[in-house]
């Protein structure tokens, strides 16, 4: 980077002494050999070892501008509002210090640039201050980087990095020339091209609700947020393993859960590794079937013209890539016929349901034609069954609503990318967990940032239902948008937001009727025109109404020329109720409740609608069951498990539509929770997921035991109050806290990350039976929380730890037993398996790798990804 002459002032050492204070002094260096800190457990400011208040840290920063300026000229220097405004940005951006998962060493690595950028900023910043403040920030970085290559074990330490990398390394290209045949010069330098242009495309995300503003660009790597995968016969996996030991994955999950989301990190991933060389992300075993792939994401809703999916040939030009045009004649096809493509293909739900036959026979002559390639394949569980691409052996894996743990980061990330101060973000996490209202809604990453934006927009005052919740977002995006940001109209054309809710709500219901997601223009501006004739007080034509809506109102896009969707689906089902309640067009409503694209316009009618409206819709999505032979002899049976899967989604529906209406007469709600009931114990694991996540809080009272089930119907049982997720169900869970079978204890063992971790470990896991269980940790919290009940033999640790955690809350005089979910290589550290000399059995995944040789009382048990012990 070419800085100015007045930044090469500052790096003179102006600055240095002073950063230094940002840090603990006379600690041990960075244990970078076995006992490796974050850096948010070296700075003074946080933490036990505190000397720091923020009151001194605001201090220090108006120093470092102070002294930062008076490196510079008269002529030259910020005036002392300037400065007053660059400490209180620098003050923002130090804070941020605490809040990085990193350590030292992987700061070094990303560079001054690459650390900064990692760093909470303001979201507006004078013009004059912005003439300094990145300079002032970059110097900043540089000494503080400089601070951790001096520290006592950084250089050993970066040896041992260095060492692993290598390893690492060597173990990627061996599969990386494994997957790459000879290819011609042509196509070697295509494929560069290609896969830097799909990191760039797929690198960033539009978060919708970051800014109710505008949209932002969100860096990829900084706003994934890990989620979780459900198979039916297994525990359930991080969403990043989707692929580990399958190459057919049938990836289902509902609107806003991020499934698109994943497929950009999965591409971008794979990318990386081709066009990063050994600067790529680091390779693991989880994700050893990604190198050497070339990816292609196909989102159906671009892809399919006509209902004509295309062609290998076709797929870059399909997707209006920039490089399609420089496609060497032959090169899809050569990829596919070696193997080597990665091939995404999102929203089989975003088509219509009659194409969707074609594009399942598209994919299987692909899959025939083209063996031995991976396939990704996206869609809401109601689009279509589990087994819908089973002949070809896809796995039908679920994304898990969001839990706590996830809520906590991405809240704390959303707060640090927005610029916004973290107390905010704990106020809001305090308003989640208080109310059963707001935790329920903060089930998926689109949700959890309409709440954010929401919540800081309105000062903390936040809707206490998806309908409020919906509502304050159209009005804050048609109300406050312009004007909040200084747009002026100069005499053209302004909508009241009563007029653009009008005129979007035709445009979602059209969309809806016509099972569509997107529409040709000409078919939007008919729509448009329809409707400007009972809108006498709107004195524009059709084109500018229209442009003016995809311009200002925030709702609506155009992803490519001549076509409009809405910039989530959510919200156009959310104003295709509203069209439907107010036009009365129930029996439309009710004659497509089976259909996936309609569920949340039930929902969102339910909630919009008056009482008789409610019951009305209620009635009829329970009338043909109850009115059937079958229905009856329902009511007799303890089970419902005959009923068929689009007799279920609608019952299932119904019950989550009672959570969503605020008034209904008792008979009816009484009905529907009757045929809740019979639903109660689940069959299957599969039916116990789908009556947690969908069923509502009423299932929650109809939970049964654990006196008069079986140990498999109390393992389903645990599954649905845990997938259920709020505080409410930690009653019902610690009813189960002294069942004796294995499985069941494993289950609740496992869900303890969905609750908060104190409450939890008092309610459950102290009263667990320790026979034969491994206890499970998904955070440092829960080995803390093990070793205040007295520490534990056997432990299982699922995702990343630091063997410093491993040391400090692992009795080495009780651990016997350590199961490392996420493999060897998830134990950041070396040399801690000596400090256990007690532990018999090592479990590890069974293709982990970096296992160091064991002494004759360990023993190395592999087993396969998601099983149990």
């Amino acid at each position: 980077m070419d800085f100015s002459p007045i930044a090469a002032r500052l790096v003179s050492g102006a600055l240095g002494p002073l950063v230094t204070k940002l840090f603990v002094q006379g600690t041990p260096g960075a244990g970078l050999v076995d006992r490796p800190v974050r850096i948010a457990g070296l700075i003074s400011f946080k933490g036990e070892k505190r000397t720091l208040g923020d009151a001194e840290l605001a201090k220090l920063c108006t120093e470092l501008v102070e002294r930062a300026a008076g490196t510079l000229g008269p002529n030259e220097a910020p005036t002392s509002e300037v400065r007053r405004e660059l400490a209180d940005a620098l003050t923002l951006a130090l804070h941020s210090l605490g809040d990085l998962d990193m350590d030292d060493v992987q700061a070094v690595r990303l560079g001054a640039d690459g650390f900064a950028a990692r760093l909470a900023r303001p979201t507006q910043l004078s013009t004059a201050a912005e003439g300094y403040y990145d300079a002032l920030l970059h110097t900043a970085c540089l000494h503080i980087l400089n601070f951790f290559t001096q520290r006592s074990t950084f250089v050993a330490r970066t040896l041992v990095e260095q060492s692993r990398s290598i390893e690492s390394l060597t173990a990627a290209t061996d599969l990386l020339i494994e997957r790459l045949p000879g290819r011609s010069a042509e196509d070697a330098r295509f494929e560069e091209r290609y896969l830097r242009h799909l990191t760039h495309k797929h690198g960033e995300l539009t978060i919708h609700g970051l800014d109710l503003h505008h949209e932002r660009e969100w860096q990829l790597d900084a706003s994934y947020v890990s989620l979780e995968l459900a198979e039916d016969s297994a525990a359930p996996i991080p969403a990043e393993q989707v692929l580990s030991g399958r190459s057919k994955v049938l990836l289902l999950g509902g609107a806003g859960s991020g499934k698109t989301t994943l497929v950009q990190w999965l591409a971008v991933t794979t990318a990386r590794w081709r066009a990063d060389g050994p600067n790529g992300p680091e390779f693991t075993e989880h994700l050893g079937q990604l190198i050497g792939r070339i990816p292609f994401v196909l989102p159906l809703r671009r892809v399919i013209s006509d209902g004509s999916p295309p062609t290998p040939d076709e797929f870059l030009s399909s997707v209006r890539s920039s490089v399609a045009g420089s496609q060497p004649t032959g090169w899809a096809d050569r990829v596919l016929r070696a193997g080597r493509a990665f091939l995404l293909v999102d929203g089989i739900d975003e088509i219509p349901r009659r194409e969707r036959e074609q594009t399942r026979r598209w994919l299987r002559e692909l899959m025939a034609d083209f063996p031995g390639n991976l396939w990704l394949v996206t869609a809401r569980p109601s689009a279509v069954d589990d087994d819908w691409l089973g002949r070809e052996g896809f796995i039908p894996l679920s994304l898990s609503s969001m839990s706590r743990p996830d809520v906590i980061h991405f809240i704390r990330r959303w707060h640090t990318a927005a610029g916004t101060e973290p107390e905010l973000g704990e106020a809001l996490l305090d308003a989640v967990r208080v109310g059963g209202d707001l935790g329920r809604l903060s089930v998926n990453p689109l949700m959890c940032g309409l709440l954010c934006a929401l919540h800081r927009e309105r000062r903390g005052f936040l809707p206490h239902g998806r309908r409020d919740l919906y509502d304050a977002a159209l009005r804050m995006l048609l109300e406050r948008r312009d004007i909040e940001r200084g747009v002026r109209s100069d005499g053209g054309l302004r909508l009241s937001s009563e007029t653009q809710i009008l005129l979007l709500q035709k445009l979602a219901h059209w969309l809806i009727r016509n099972d569509r997601v997107e529409m040709e223009q000409d078919d939007a501006l008919r729509q448009v025109e329809r409707s400007l004739v009972n809108m006498a007080h709107v004195q524009a034509p059709p084109e500018e109404v229209l442009r003016h809506l995809l311009e200002r109102s925030g709702l609506l896009r155009e992803p490519v020329a001549g076509r409009i969707d809405f910039v989530h689906r959510t919200f156009q089902d959310y104003l295709g109720a509203k069209a439907v309640v107010e036009e009365g067009d129930f029996p439309l409503l009710l004659d497509n409740a089976h259909k996936d694209q309609w569920e949340d316009v039930v929902r969102m009618s339910v909630a919009l609608g008056r009482p008789a409206e409610r019951e009305r819709v209620l009635n009829g999505l329970i009338a043909d069951i109850r009115g059937t032979s079958l229905g009856r002899d329902l009511y007799d049976t303890p089970h419902a498990s005959s009923l068929s899967g689009e007799e279920l989604r609608r019952v299932l529906l119904a019950a989550t539509c009672l959570e969503h209406a605020t008034e209904v007469a008792p008979d009816v709600r009484q009905r529907v929770v009757d045929l809740v009931g019979r639903f109660v114990p689940p069959s299957s694991r599969r039916r116990a997921r789908n009556l947690g996540e969908f069923g509502g809080p009423i299932v929650l009272g109809l939970l049964p035991g654990p006196e008069e089930l079986t140990a498999e119907q109390a393992e389903h049982v645990i599954i649905t109050a845990t997938r259920i997720g709020t505080e409410a169900a930690l009653p019902v869970l610690a009813r189960f806290s002294r069942h004796p079978a294995l499985p069941v204890r494993r289950q609740l063992a496992w869900s303890w990350s969905r609750f908060d971790t104190q409450r939890y470990a008092e309610s459950v896991i102290a009263h667990l039976d320790e026979t034969d269980l491994y206890f499970t940790a998904h955070q440092v919290d829960h080995l803390r929380a093990l070793q205040d009940l007295g520490g534990r033999s056997r432990v299982q640790l699922v995702g990343i730890f630091r063997s410093t955690d491993l040391l400090a809350h692992l009795d080495p005089d009780l651990l016997t037993h350590l199961w490392l979910k996420d493999g060897y290589s998830a134990v950041l550290g070396d040399g801690w398996l000596e400090a256990f000399p007690r532990l018999r059995k090592l479990t590890v995944p069974e293709h982990a790798r970096g296992i160091p040789a064991t002494g004759s009382g360990l023993s190395v048990v592999h087993v396969p990804s998601g099983g149990a012990i």
